[in-house]
């Protein structure tokens, strides 16, 4: 129910005290199932009906999320993030629902952050090589590295006989990694990854190169990697990868 969630999200915007606290609308389907929604067996659950696809041809359970969100959103700082975005018009969709939850709650007399910042999942290629459009319509990006991966590659991660084809390095990933940052910071914006690279020590260096504003890991990965950030000269190993 709306309140179940509301108390729910409001307890950890309160625990952290005034941090961001970054909470994705629902995100089920692929390898992410929910019993109680179900949902029909497909022959590519990763291809299908699965995350912002499955909100905005439900605005009943949606709704009821970005209802719960805004509310706790008057007792921290809140974020909303939509997952598996692969168009504008998803964007403008999920933001038109957005709106309405806002001139509900307000006609109810209902306190929220009017201005809760909104940012999208870059995991499809189409997202990436999309993504100064996109940033147009919002706050920040957050790339799910493990699924853009998968659909840049076309290789299903859950299948352990594809494991020595999936390179996460791969050059494709890693220049819709970089074009993604790019374009957001042409746009005003940040740009974060999650997804198991965020916490690969290989590839740290890279970020900062590229101009990642976050990395989100696990907390047995923060002090690796934050020893790994305050001991990088930027500028120097940018001069060094030019040179090789």
């Amino acid at each position: 129910t709306e309140d179940v969630q509301f108390e729910e999200y409001k307890k950890v915007a309160e625990d952290m005290q005034g941090q961001p606290v970054i909470i994705r609308t629902m995100d089920i389907g692929g390898d992410k199932e929910l019993k109680c929604l179900d949902l029909p067996s497909e022959m590519n659950p990763f291809l299908g009906y699965r995350a912002i696809r499955i909100s905005l041809n439900r605005p009943d359970i949606f709704k009821v999320q970005l209802r719960a969100l805004l509310r706790a959103s008057s007792f921290g700082d809140i974020h909303i993030m939509y997952p598996m975005i692969a168009s504008v018009e998803e964007v403008k969709q999920a933001n038109a629902m957005l709106d309405e939850c806002k001139e509900e709650l307000t006609a109810e007399g209902k306190e929220f952050n009017k201005d809760i910042k909104v940012g999208i999942m870059i995991e499809v290629p189409a997202a990436a090589v999309i993504s100064p459009i996109l940033a147009k319509y919002v706050d920040f990006f957050s790339i799910g590295t493990n699924d853009l991966t998968q659909y840049t590659l076309a290789i299903d991660r859950q299948n352990s006989k594809l494991d020595k084809f999936f390179d996460s390095h791969h050059p494709a990933v890693l220049r819709m990694i970089q074009m993604t940052v790019e374009n957001a910071h042409k746009a005003g914006i940040w740009c974060g990854i999650c997804g198991e690279l965020g916490a690969d020590q290989a590839l740290t260096k890279d970020f900062l190169a590229m101009g990642v504003d976050e990395l989100s890991v696990s907390p047995g990965s923060i002090l690796p990697l934050r020893k790994i950030i305050l001991e990088t000269d930027v500028e120097a190993y940018k001069k060094s990868k030019q040179t090789k």
